[in-house]
């Protein structure tokens, strides 16, 4: 969404928040920018009768927004991507404690916080040249800091959420000190200087810009489900492979959602939450953004992702990502990870 629109919805919105409040509506944060979420709102609206009324934003505007509405704040529900940026809106003292029965049976504890849940996953897997590099040589993250790699791994900001999450699940199962060197060896390996985002690697190493590279699972699936003949062409030079098999899983992050402080509207604020834990949601989030659902009893039908085959996903508690995301950004920075 552009700042013409977002302005746009926000004042939208604010003639929505003006009005009374009431136990038919719902007041949405979201940095969810997809519209086959759009589907999720009007299912939640029709099984429930509650109106939702949307502000879309990027995450940092959303939750600078937030703390200067203060007890003002219309907002009853955050919605975004990234255990980074949940963990902030925590840090921030956003969110409220939520207690559901509802949630703790069908979220995994290792997929919730105290005060807020996950509702989709999505891994972060190394992505290759299939003529300039073998699958073998990046079985694990730690390959990607190997000599051998030198001039060859192209990489987004070191400072953007994807990769703090990542570095910071690297510092709970090896200590900050492995982390830094794994770092260092990263940033001596750059084919270039970080930028971009997820799809400009995977485009990148299907020019031969630079062999190996990082991507969210999503944004492969997106690529693998679109008939543009360039993103063909592009899929058939890449390889996929889901790091740490052998020890410690594949590295995971999630889309969720927590109950703002002062949300008027906590009682359809948690039946919002418990939605998008049914069935129907974690399906949506699977058909239509690729995303695994974390609700594990749900069968979904995604070609792209049973393409992308099963795989060990990392357990490590989403509290621990959290945990570390400064000392994360603190090791990239001494590390030069832009």
């Amino acid at each position: 969404m552009n700042c013409k629109s977002t302005v746009l919805a926000a004042a939208l919105a604010g003639i929505a928040f003006g009005a009374q409040a009431d136990d038919k509506e719902l007041n949405l944060y979201s940095a969810r920018h997809y519209q086959t979420d759009e589907a999720l709102y009007s299912d939640f609206t029709k099984q429930t009768g509650i109106r939702i009324n949307r502000i879309e934003g990027k995450e940092d505007e959303l939750l600078e927004r937030i703390r200067n509405e203060g007890a003002n704040s219309p907002a009853d529900i955050l919605l975004t991507v990234d255990a980074a940026r949940l963990a902030k809106a925590h840090e921030l003292g956003l969110f409220v404690p939520v207690k559901s029965k509802v949630l703790e049976s069908r979220i995994p504890a290792h997929l919730r916080a105290d005060d807020w849940f996950s509702f989709s996953t999505r891994a972060r897997v190394i992505i290759y040249n299939k003529l300039g590099v073998k699958a073998d040589e990046v079985r694990n993250y730690d390959d990607l800091a190997k000599p051998a790699l030198k001039g060859k791994l192209c990489s987004r900001s070191g400072s953007h959420p994807y990769n703090l999450s990542l570095g910071a699940s690297v510092i709970a199962h090896q200590g900050e000190a492995k982390t830094e060197e794994w770092a260092r060896g990263m940033v001596a390996n750059f084919a270039r200087a970080p930028k971009g985002g997820d799809t400009d690697q995977i485009k990148a190493v299907a020019a031969g810009e630079c062999q190996v590279a990082l991507s969210n699972t999503y944004y492969i699936a997106r690529m693998m489900r679109s008939t543009k003949p360039e993103d063909v062409k592009a899929m058939e030079r890449v390889g996929v492979v889901w790091p740490n098999q052998a020890s410690t899983g594949t590295h995971i992050n999630v889309s969720g959602a927590g109950v703002l402080k002062h949300a008027p509207h906590k009682e359809a604020a948690v039946k919002f939450l418990e939605y998008l834990a049914s069935d129907d949601a974690q399906r949506y989030f699977a058909d239509g953004n690729n995303e695994w659902p974390v609700v594990e009893s749900v069968k979904v039908s995604n070609k792209a992702l049973d393409a992308l085959g099963k795989f060990k996903a990392d357990s490590l508690p989403v509290k621990q990502l959290e945990m570390y995301q400064v000392k994360a950004q603190m090791i990239y920075d001494r590390a030069g990870y832009k």
